[in-house]
């Protein structure tokens, strides 16, 4: 594989018409926009939910399932631009420094090898964002190739032409130039709620806010304090000149979850300085191109629109399809039909001459490998184990420490149950569960103040009067660093 594979971007052909999907929570969301004077014209929309995933089930299945659900719509189009839910997407940032585009690829090539496990498996991309001194910070987003090949043979089987995958969040909030202002986009999703932060000219930061939605009798409910905690880390673990940039947190979504959050948000980031913008509807600048009247704000419509006036998405996830006439160049480039007789004979000669020269070679460096094949065999494999089983391999226990401390302090009676556990690098947990009542959660609380290691115990939320009580805690543990 070239140093540079990775990171080719795929050529987009010239849309007249281009359907749009986006997959996200079980549910298929689809527009139809066609390009006509400098204009963009809606066709067609329509949302229809996903009795199969796409990655488990048979592609024959799948595909029918989604040509079903465009035949009840009326769709005909075949170009296909597709958003891949945000939580299939791994991240990893970088600096680099200023160097020829031969070398920066090379070393984009390491530093992903670094970032991601068994990067070999993984379609990879990667967007830049502008530092001081001409240094760039590079956020490396990588994609399972399973997961892409998949897509591509369900959609194919569907009778529909990919033409483009990237993550919907990045089509409704594309990055400015170097001296834009820097944007928080949150995009709320059936289940979570996308999380991007372009500034510098490029995407920075790329997250998806797992439990940050929930369903409560049927209605989704945010959890506005998951969102705001995790955009203040988000936040903080920016290069401070792109922290600098950030003005604005534009909020998409249904209004009335997307009026909530951006109330919450307002209220925790207004003394930073930090606008909140709720989006209802397209700025009439927002493509530069005329929008239809009903316009819906959405990821399928972005990208349907971005994919038409032929903007390149922050992450493409497609890998490039070579041409025909690239295949029949590689097929026939010996050049054969374009020799002549006369021609032909001096280049017999030369052939031969070579190929003598070339089993000669091959012959030395056959003697020479048969020395040391075995030798060879025996470091790759050692090699290969330590790639495996090196990442699994620390110089301390701390989070089964911590997992212990927690198992302690927790009641053997189940009255106090933990749900999700979080821990972070600088040794901050954060706990949440549901208690029978009160007083076993204090219990537990105490317990854990007085534990090895343990400091600055914190309960944060407290739900519910009756059984049972939704708590959110957090603490410190100071024993030991990761490595």
């Amino acid at each position: 594989m070239k140093p540079d594979s990775k990171f080719k971007l795929r050529k987009r052909r010239k849309l007249g018409s281009v359907l749009a999907l986006t997959l996200e929570g079980g549910m298929l969301e689809g527009v139809v926009l066609r390009r006509t004077n400098g204009s963009l014209q809606k066709l067609q929309s329509f949302s229809a939910p996903l009795t199969l995933d796409p990655l488990t089930a048979e592609p024959e299945l799948a595909a029918r399932e989604i040509r079903n659900a465009l035949d009840a719509a009326g769709i005909r189009e075949r170009a296909c631009v597709l958003g891949i839910p945000l939580k299939w997407v791994l991240s990893a940032q970088t600096e680099m420094p200023p160097l020829p585009p031969a070398d920066a690829a090379s070393l984009l090539q390491l530093e992903a090898e670094k970032g991601f496990h068994d990067a070999d498996s993984l379609q990879i991309s990667a967007s830049s964002s502008h530092l001081a001194e001409g240094k760039t910070l590079v956020l490396l987003g990588a994609v399972p190739q399973a997961h892409v090949a998949a897509l591509d043979q369900i959609l194919t089987a569907a009778r529909l032409k990919p033409v483009s995958f990237s993550p919907g969040v990045c089509a409704l909030q594309i990055a400015g130039g170097t001296n834009a202002a820097g944007v928080m986009a949150l995009a709320i999703g059936e289940n979570t709620v996308s999380l991007q932060v372009t500034a510098g000219g490029g995407v920075c930061a790329l997250r998806a806010l797992d439990g940050a939605v929930e369903s409560e009798g049927g209605h989704r409910a945010l959890q506005t304090d998951v969102i705001a905690r995790e955009a203040r880390v988000t936040l903080g673990q920016m290069p401070a000149v792109l922290r600098e940039q950030v003005k604005v947190i534009r909020i998409f979504g249904p209004r009335d979850l997307a009026l909530q959050l951006g109330d919450a948000m307002e209220l925790r980031f207004e003394q930073q300085g930090l606008k909140v913008d709720v989006v209802s509807a397209y700025a009439p600048d927002t493509f530069g191109a005329g929008l239809p009247p009903d316009a819906p704000v959405s990821a399928a419509f972005s990208l349907a629109a971005n994919a038409l006036l032929e903007r390149m998405p922050a992450f493409e996830f497609l890998p490039p399809k070579p041409t025909l006439i690239e295949r029949l160049a590689t097929k026939y480039s010996s050049g054969r039909l374009r020799t002549t007789g006369a021609v032909a004979a001096g280049v017999a000669v030369l052939v031969a001459a070579v190929f003598l020269f070339q089993q000669f070679q091959l012959w030395r460096l056959g003697h020479q490998w048969a020395a040391m094949s075995a030798k060879v065999a025996e470091l790759q494999k050692i090699q290969n184990q330590i790639q495996q089983y090196q990442p699994w391999y620390a110089g301390n226990y701390r989070t089964l420490q911590i997992l212990r401390e927690l198992s302690l302090a927790f009641p053997e009676t189940g009255d106090v149950t933990a749900r999700v556990i979080t821990i972070r690098d600088d040794g901050s947990v954060n706990c949440s569960g549901n208690a029978q009542n009160n007083a076993a959660l204090l219990a537990v609380e105490s317990q854990l103040s007085g534990a090895p290691g343990v400091t600055d115990v914190h309960r944060e939320q407290s739900r519910g009067n009756k059984p049972p009580i939704q708590f959110v805690f957090t603490f410190k543990f100071n024993n030991g660093a990761v490595q």
